[in-house]
C-alpha cells in the first residue's frame, strides 16, 4: 500500500453533499447567466450540453456518468419550476402552459404506453409468421396457402383433408423440409450478417450491461429492429434449436428505445431512458410468455441492476399494456396469449415430491451441463468461425432438419411440442399415440432421444449468427424429460395400484397426470439455463392458471436452484456477460475481499494542473485515446485535486475554441482550468460558470485560454483506506464512470470498474490454483483436439459450399471468403475466452458488428 503520511491542511466535503451541491452550483450559476445575459445565455447552455449529450451518445463501449445525468434532471426540474413561478406572478400563465406542464409530467406514462402497444403489436405479428413459416415445411392449405395447419383445420384435432402434405412420397417430403430449413436459415443468417449484425443472438445479455450503463452503439438502432423482427421468424421456422422468448426481449427493448428518442426529455438523458429499456425488458417477456407480472419479475431478478418503485409501476403498466393489445390482436383465435398455455384441474399428491425432486435435480444439472459446453463452443466459434456465420447456421440448419425429421416430437415447431406434451390425456388430443398405453414404450423411447438430441443441437446452435433464444429450447427439453418421467410414474401406478406408495390415489379417478409433469420440467430447465427463481414460478403459475401447482413448482425450482448453485453462480446471461468481457458488476453477488481500495487503484494517474499547460499540450494528451477523462490539480507537486474533466468534454472544447475564432490559436497558448474560488466558509465552494464557451483572452505579449466551464468541480471521491466492497457498491449505485481516490484532498489514484473486475478475477483464480493448473495442463491437448476439428469443419464446409455454389451458378455464396483462414477469425470483441475487458478504449469495430447508425 503507497504511504500517505502527507498531511493537507483541506478537507473535502462528503460524496452525498458533493451530489447536492453540483446542482445547487449549476443552478446558481444558471441564474447568473440569466440574470446577465437573458434569454441567450441559458439557450446558449442547453445548446452546449445537448452538442456535449449528442458526441456521447456516439461514444461505443463507454459507460454513463450517472451522477452527471441525475444533476442534469434535477437542473432541468428546477428551471421548469422557476419558469412556472414566474409566469405565475407575471399573469402569464394560461392554459397552454397549463397544457405543456400536464403533458411533461404524464409523458413518461405516455410513452410507456405507445410502447407497450407497439410491443404488442410486433409480437402479435411474430407468432402468426412463425407458426406460418413452421408449418410450411410439412405442407400447406389447399382452401388458402396463406393458413398454417391450425387455422386450416379450425376445430380439428388430428389434421383434415384440406391439409396436404407437399407429395405422397415420405423420402421427397423429407428433402422439401431440409430445403426449407436451409432457405430460412440462410435468409436468416444473410439479412443478420448484411444490415444489423447487432440482431443476432439473444441480446439479453447485453441488455443487462446496457440498463446498467454500457453504451454499445447501434445494439437497440432502428434497424437492429427491422431485421430482428424479419430474421427471428425465419430462425424459429428454420427448426433451429432456438427460441423467440429470449430475443423477444430485445426486440421490446429496440422499440423502447426507439420511440423514447422521439421525446426530448429520453433524447437528452441517458439514465431516464433506462428506466423505459427496463419496463420494456418486462413488456418483452410479457408477451413472450402471455405473464406480465412474471416479466415484471424477470426484469427486477434479472435485468435491471436499479429497480425503484417508479420503474416497477412503469413497467407493470407497459407489460400490461403489451398482453392487452396481443390479447386483442388473438393471434392463435384461441384466447391464449401463448401456445402452450394449459388448464389443470386436478390436484397433486405428496408422494409425488419425490419425482418432482428428481426434476428439479434434472434442471440444475442440465443447466450447468449446456452453461459449459456452450461456452466452450461459442470459444471455438469466436476462434475459427467468424468468418463464416452465414455457412455455420445453414449447416446447423441442415444437420438439425436431418435429424430432428425422423422423430415426432423434434420435427414440429418447439411450442407447439410443449403445447402437445403440457396437456391432459383425458379429454384433448393424443399426438402420435402419446397418451396409449401400447405406445408407452416407443413414446418413452422417442421422448429420451429428443431430450437428448435437442440438449446437443442447443449447445451448438445457441450463439449462432441469427436471432437466438435459449428460453423455449430449453423449455421443451424439459418437458419432454418430465413428460418422460409422468410417464413412467403412471406406468408404475398402474402396475402396482395397491401399493402403500400410491395410497393416496382414489381408485375411479386418473391419479397421474404425466402433462404437469412435463410442465415442471419445463420450469426446472428454465431455471436451471437462467438461474431465476421467483420469476419462474410466477411466469408457470400465469401459464396455467392451476393455484394447486404452485407448491410443487416452488420444490422443483427450489431444488434446481441449489443444484445449480453446486456447478457456479449466474445462468447463461451472466456467463455470456463474462465470456464477451464487458464492464459489468453482478449486484447479486456479494463480496468480502478485505483490501481498500489502494491495493487496486491506478496510481499512475496523468493529471491536468490548473494552469501551466499549453494547447499543443492539451492536443498531444487528447491523442492517445487511453484516457478518457484527466483529473485536475492545483499543480504537480502539491496534487491538491481540483476537479475533473471528461475526454469527451474537452475535446469539444478545444474544438469549438478552434471553431469560434476568427484568429488563429498560436499552439503554445496557455490553459486554465481553474474555477474561481469563493472562500466564505471552509468549504469548497467552486461556482462554475456557465459562458457560452471557453473565454479567450488575447493581449500583445501571449493568449490564454480558459477551460474552466468545462470542469466537474464536484467529481466522486474517496479515501483510499475504504473498503473495495464499498467503492463496487458506490458504482452500482451512483454509477460515477470513474471515482479519484483523494488523501486530504490530495490526488492519490483513480479506479474504475474495469479495474475492480480485474482484482475480483484475480482473487478468483488465486482461490482455485489447481482449476488454473489443470486448465492450463488441458489447454495444449484441446488446442490440438480443436485444430483436428477445425480442420474436418473446413473440408466439409468447402465441399458443400462449392456444390451449393456451382449448382446455383454463382448466385448462392454460403461462405463468405473461405480463402481466408483463421487468421481473421478472432477479431470478434471481447477476449478469446472472456479475459478481456473492455473499457472505453476499443476504438476498432469489424466490419460484421460496426453498424453505424443516427439513433443508438
Amino acid at each position: 500500500m503507497p504511504s500517505f503520511a502527507r498531511q493537507q491542511p483541506v478537507r473535502r466535503p462528503s460524496v452525498s453533499s458533493r451530489l447536492s451541491f453540483a446542482v445547487s452550483t449549476a443552478e446558481r450559476g444558471e441564474s447568473q447567466t440569466e440574470n446577465e445575459n437573458a434569454p441567450g445565455g441559458i439557450a446558449a447552455q442547453h445548446q452546449i450540453e445537448e452538442e456535449i449529450a449528442k458526441i456521447k451518445r456516439y461514444e461505443d463501449f463507454t459507460t454513463i456518468d450517472w451522477v452527471q445525468d441525475a444533476a442534469r434532471e434535477q437542473l432541468r426540474r428546477k428551471s421548469r419550476r422557476k419558469r412556472h413561478a414566474g409566469l405565475f406572478d407575471s399573469g402569464q400563465l394560461d392554459w397552454r402552459h397549463r397544457l405543456r406542464e400536464s403533458y411533461d409530467a404524464a409523458q413518461g406514462w405516455i410513452v410507456v404506453t405507445i410502447i407497450g402497444a407497439a410491443i404488442g403489436l410486433n409480437a402479435a405479428f411474430l407468432n402468426i409468421v412463425t407458426e406460418w413459416l413452421a408449418d410450411i415445411k410439412l405442407g400447406h392449405c389447399t382452401t388458402a396457402f396463406y393458413l398454417n395447419e391450425n387455422f386450416c383445420c379450425w376445430g380439428e384435432d388430428n389434421g383434415c383433408d384440406d391439409w396436404h402434405p407437399w407429395t405422397g412420397l415420405a423420402p421427397v417430403n423429407y428433402l422439401i423440409y431440409i430445403t426449407f430449413a436451409i432457405i430460412f436459415s440462410f435468409t436468416s443468417a444473410t439479412l443478420v450478417k448484411s444490415y444489423a449484425p447487432y440482431a443476432a443472438g439473444s441480446g439479453i445479455s447485453e441488455i443487462k450491461c446496457i440498463i446498467a450503463g454500457f453504451v454499445m452503439k447501434g445494439f437497440l438502432g432502428f434497424w437492429t429492429l427491422v431485421i430482428k423482427s424479419v430474421a427471428l421468424p425465419l430462425a424459429i421456422g428454420s427448426g433451429l434449436s432456438v427460441g423467440k422468448e429470449g430475443p423477444s426481449v430485445h426486440y421490446a427493448v429496440c422499440t423502447g428505445n426507439v420511440i423514447s428518442r422521439m421525446f426530448t426529455k429520453y433524447r437528452r438523458n441517458a439514465s431516464k431512458t433506462r428506466e423505459i429499456l427496463s419496463a420494456c425488458a418486462a413488456a418483452g417477456v410479457a408477451v413472450a410468455f402471455g405473464s406480465p407480472i412474471g416479466g415484471v419479475l424477470f426484469s427486477l431478478e434479472e435485468m435491471s441492476s436499479y429497480f425503484p418503485l417508479k420503474t416497477m409501476w412503469r413497467s407493470y403498466f407497459c407489460a400490461l399494456v403489451a398482453t392487452a393489445v396481443l390479447a386483442a390482436m388473438n393471434p392463435f383465435r384461441t384466447g391464449q396469449l401463448v401456445m402452450f398455455q394449459v388448464k389443470y384441474d386436478r390436484s397433486w399428491h405428496f408422494f409425488e415430491v419425490v419425482f418432482y425432486i428428481i426434476i428439479g435435480i434434472f434442471g440444475g444439472l442440465y443447466g450447468a451441463l449446456v452453461m459449459k459446453w456452450n461456452l466452450r463452443v461459442q470459444a471455438f466459434r469466436k476462434k475459427y468461425l467468424a468468418n463464416y456465420a452465414i455457412l455455420e447456421a445453414t449447416l446447423l440448419a441442415a444437420a438439425t432438419a436431418i435429424v430432428c425429421f425422423p422423430n415426432s416430437f423434434l420435427r414440429i415447431d418447439m411450442t407447439e411440442s410443449m403445447e402437445i406434451l403440457f396437456l391432459e390425456c383425458e379429454g384433448a388430443e393424443d399426438y402420435q399415440g402419446l397418451c396409449e398405453r401400447e405406445h408407452r414404450l416407443r413414446n418413452i423411447i422417442s421422448l429420451v432421444l429428443a431430450t437428448v438430441i435437442r440438449i446437443f443441437f442447443v449447445i451448438i446452435s445457441y450463439g449462432c449468427k441469427v436471432p437466438a433464444g435459449i428460453f423455449v429450447p430449453s423449455m421443451a427439453i424439459g418437458a419432454s424429460f418430465g413428460r418422460t418421467v409422468g410417464i413412467i410414474v403412471q406406468a408404475l401406478h398402474e402396475a402396482y395400484p395397491q401399493s402403500v406408495f400410491f395410497s393416496a390415489c382414489q381408485p375411479d379417478v386418473p391419479c397421474i397426470t404425466p402433462g404437469t409433469y412435463a410442465f415442471l420440467g419445463a420450469g426446472a430447465a428454465l431455471s436451471g439455463i437462467m438461474h431465476i427463481t421467483v420469476s419462474v414460478v410466477v411466469i408457470m403459475f400465469e401459464l396455467t392458471g392451476a393455484l394447486t401447482y404452485i407448491l410443487p413448482t416452488m420444490i422443483v425450482v427450489g431444488v434446481t436452484k441449489a443444484v445449480s448453485e453446486l456447478f457456479g453462480k449466474g445462468g447463461i446471461a451472466d456467463r455470456m456477460i463474462w465470456f464477451s468481457g464487458f464492464p459489468y458488476l453482478d449486484n447479486k453477488e456479494d463480496h468480502n475481499f478485505g483490501v481498500p481500495v489502494s491495493q487496486v487503484m491506478i496510481t499512475d494517474v496523468v493529471s491536468i494542473p490548473t494552469a501551466g499547460m499549453t494547447l499543443k499540450d492539451v492536443e498531444r494528451l487528447l491523442a492517445n485515446d487511453s484516457y478518457q477523462g484527466f483529473p485536475i490539480v492545483e499543480d504537480d507537486v502539491s496534487k491538491t485535486l481540483v476537479g475533473y474533466i471528461g475526454r469527451t468534454e474537452l475535446r469539444y472544447a478545444v474544438d469549438r475554441v478552434k471553431r469560434n475564432t476568427s484568429r488563429s490559436l498560436n499552439p503554445l497558448s496557455k490553459c486554465t482550468f481553474a474555477p474561481p474560488l469563493s472562500s466564505q466558509d471552509h468549504h469548497l465552494d467552486a461556482v462554475t460558470p456557465l459562458s457560452q464557451t471557453a473565454t479567450i483572452n488575447f493581449d500583445s505579449t501571449s493568449t490564454s485560454i480558459d477551460f474552466s466551464r468545462y470542469v466537474d468541480t464536484t467529481p466522486v471521491s474517496v479515501h483510499p483506506r475504504l473498503p473495495l466492497e464499498t467503492v463496487m457498491e458506490l458504482f452500482r449505485k451512483i454509477g460515477p464512470r470513474v471515482i479519484l481516490i483523494e488523501y486530504h484532498g490530495q490526488l492519490a489514484g483513480l479506479v474504475t470498474v474495469k479495474d475492480c473486475l480485474k482484482y475480483q478475477f484475480k482473487v478468483e483464480a488465486a482461490e482455485n490454483p489447481s482449476r488454473g493448473e489443470d486448465h492450463g495442463r488441458q489447454n495444449e491437448g484441446e488446442w490440438r483436439q480443436e485444430e483436428r476439428l477445425w480442420e474436418l469443419f473446413r473440408r466439409a464446409g468447402g465441399w458443400v459450399s462449392d456444390k451449393v455454389s456451382s449448382a446455383s451458378g454463382g448466385r448462392i455464396r454460403l461462405r463468405d471468403s473461405l480463402e481466408h483462414s483463421r487468421a481473421g477469425g478472432g477479431s470478434a470483441r471481447g477476449g478469446g475466452d472472456g479475459g478481456q475487458i473492455l473499457d472505453g478504449t476499443e476504438e476498432e469495430i469489424g466490419e460484421d458488428e460496426g453498424v453505424e447508425l443516427e439513433m443508438r
